[in-house]
């Protein structure tokens, strides 16, 4: 999952939201510099991602993705969950998307503790031009794999392009999506109740 899929998976907790959106650019063990509340935000998402990589429909998509691009399928697929998430956003929240990805944004921009240095200008941009919102469009996810093969990933790198592979593989990709995605809120709700 990406920043979406993280942000929804995270709950009512505005610590789990904030944790779920910057826990890529938390590195090494927990807490690592983050206030406590935080710290466990970015442990739902680190377990979330691991339910995710072990889960049969996120592995079917995977292998759904070319042979060129195998070794980024994961990067792809969690950008994908984000656009079928986006999408298809009414069927697993009454209130509407950009309710959602601007309290998102809110509470981020609020949160008094210090967040990643990393992630700040990646925030104002992603804020800026409502990211989570736009992923509801396939060109803009073709675009944002296309800045993260330039920019977030080493070089050189098959990811530029990959927008194509969604466009390619939408119904698989799609039935994939709606297999897994209630397995992870039931997963992520499970772990939030045992903490």
């Amino acid at each position: 999952m990406n920043y979406l899929a993280h942000a929804f998976l995270a709950g009512p907790l505005a610590t789990d939201r904030i944790g779920g959106v910057i826990g890529d650019f938390v590195k090494g063990p927990l807490p690592a510099g983050l206030d406590e509340a935080l710290a466990a935000g970015v442990a739902l998402h680190r377990r979330i991602d691991s339910f995710a990589d072990s889960h049969p429909a996120f592995r079917r998509s995977r292998a759904r993705i070319s042979d060129a691009r195998r070794r980024v399928s994961g990067v792809m697929v969690d950008m994908f969950y984000d656009h079928f998430l986006a999408l298809h956003w009414q069927h697993f929240s009454p209130r509407p998307l950009t309710d959602f990805t601007a309290e998102t944004y809110r509470l981020i921009a609020a949160h008094p503790a210090p967040l990643p240095a990393g992630f700040m200008p990646a925030f104002e941009r992603m804020a800026a031009h409502d990211w989570l919102a736009s992923y509801r469009d396939a060109g803009s996810v073709a675009l944002a794999l296309d800045r993260m093969a330039r920019f977030r990933l080493r070089q050189p790198n098959p990811l530029a392009g990959a927008g194509a592979e969604l466009l390619h593989a939408f119904a698989g990709l799609e039935a994939d999506f709606f297999a897994f995605l209630p397995d992870a809120q039931a997963f992520a709700a499970q772990f939030r109740a045992q903490r």
